[in-house]
């Protein structure tokens, strides 16, 4: 045997995927129950202990710790249960006919107490009647008999091979219908098509939990606009503190960041959603019945407005962030160049201080010269007079005014050599001042 590489992570996981969830073959006539159920995470693992329940009831093996799909037959019925990212999925199937058109509906055969202990809260509730077709022209008095008086929408599925009616409207029951008509549709077709029926009905709903999300903030939106027209016209005066303008336009920044977060995930879920509806409606390969609106044309009429309602309220915001961005950017700019002009001024002011005070000191410096002097030539001249009272031949006024220059060159020199070893020369200034 050939000895690989080691393998890939999740090499496998990714290759059964295609193979995760399998359609069911669905023998003609058949009843079908269709439940969609939005489950929290903190709901899982009750959701898996309410089929265990179930299994044991009926005696039958539960699903797996592991799998994200179970189905299994109970009694006259089967069961088919399926995870997916924020709901679950319950399909009921029983074999024949009702009595009556939508009669006895398949998921009567569940337990009624079970079935409203279900963890969660419904997304979509279907019925669901698949027979073989008439072999007769359509008549429309079977659609009456189906849907009454409401507006159906029809149409021929899998290029002719079988029908499918709907009027798309949730009946006394909480329950939408769909009546399937199989010409030449084989088991595993009927599984797949039913299957797309019912996911339509499913992934349309979904997209439009984002439409309540869109009006609630609609208003909110046309605020912030018009808080930003202000904001930004104001930018142009001059008698405005551009501070003052910059802590309101963080405010309505702060105001669109979170509208966008309390709804990006819900518009991003929608966009998802409504891509499914459109690929499902595809793979359907709907061919048009005289007098009746297709799927795809009630979609496109109905579901698409919507869902372009959601992405104008999406892209409305992203502009609204980006110019936000902008304005405080350019805002943010002006305040810098504004702070830069009076630190330049300070220094300046900072640096006229300096020369005065370097003025003053050299003013100080010159008198404290002079006062050395005449206190040094006081001592002197007390120490000419001692001298000349002594006996020594010199003339005490003359020695002193000799005394003069000499005593107060020294001092000079004697204050400047303080001054360069205290503040150092004005070359080791200068070069202080460029290291700094």
């Amino acid at each position: 045997m050939i000895q690989l590489p080691p393998d890939l992570p999740d090499r496998f996981l990714a290759a059964n995927e295609v193979h995760a969830r399998p359609y069911e073959p669905i023998e003609t006539p058949v009843r079908a129950s269709y439940l969609a159920i939005q489950v929290d995470n903190n709901q899982r693992e009750a959701e898996r202990s309410h089929l265990r329940t179930l299994c044991e009831r009926f005696g039958c093996s539960p699903p797996g710790e592991d799998l994200n799909q179970f189905s299994v037959p109970i009694g006259e019925f089967q069961l088919t249960w399926e995870r997916h990212g924020e709901f679950s999925t319950y399909i009921v199937l029983v074999p024949g006919l009702p009595s009556r058109p939508f009669g006895d509906p398949a998921i009567d055969f569940l337990p009624q107490e079970w079935v409203r202990a279900i963890p969660g809260r419904v997304i979509v509730a279907t019925h669901a009647q698949v027979m073989d077709a008439p072999a007769e022209a359509l008549d429309a008095r079977l659609l009456t008999e189906y849907f009454g008086s409401a507006s159906v929408i029809g149409a021929e599925i899998g290029d002719g091979a079988g029908l499918a009616f709907t009027d798309f409207k949730i009946q006394h029951d909480g329950f939408v219908r769909f009546l399937m008509l199989a010409r030449e549709l084989n088991d595993y077709q009927v599984g797949r098509m039913l299957q797309r029926l019912f996911e339509i009905e499913a992934y349309r709903v979904l997209a439009l939990l984002s439409l309540p999300i869109a009006r609630r903030e609609s208003p909110r939106v046309v605020e912030i606009e018009r808080a930003l027209a202000v904001l930004t016209g104001e930018m142009a005066r001059e008698d405005r503190e551009d501070e003052t303008l910059l802590g309101e336009l963080t405010r309505v920044a702060a105001q669109v960041e979170s509208a966008i977060s309390s709804t990006q995930y819900r518009f991003g879920a929608s966009r998802a959603y409504h891509d499914l509806v459109n690929a499902r409606i595809v793979d359907l390969r709907e061919r048009r019945l005289p007098g009746l609106q297709t799927i795809g044309e009630f979609m496109a009429r109905r579901l698409s407005p919507a869902m372009a309602t959601c992405a104008s309220l999406s892209r409305r915001l992203q502009e609204l962030s980006e110019r936000v961005a902008r304005a405080s950017s350019l805002l943010s700019t002006r305040v810098s160049i504004a702070r830069e002009r009076q630190n330049q001024t300070l220094l300046a002011s900072m640096d006229r201080r300096a020369r005065l005070q370097l003025r003053l000191q050299q003013t100080v410096e010159g008198l404290s010269v002079v006062a050395i002097t005449y206190y040094v030539i006081g001592l002197v001249s007390y120490l000419m007079k001692s001298l000349d009272a002594a006996g020594l031949p010199l003339n005490p006024d003359l020695a002193t005014g000799l005394a003069i220059p000499v005593v107060g060159i020294s001092v000079l020199l004697a204050v400047r050599f303080v001054r360069r070893k205290v503040i150092g020369t004005p070359q080791q200034r200068n070069m202080l001042e460029i290291g700094d």
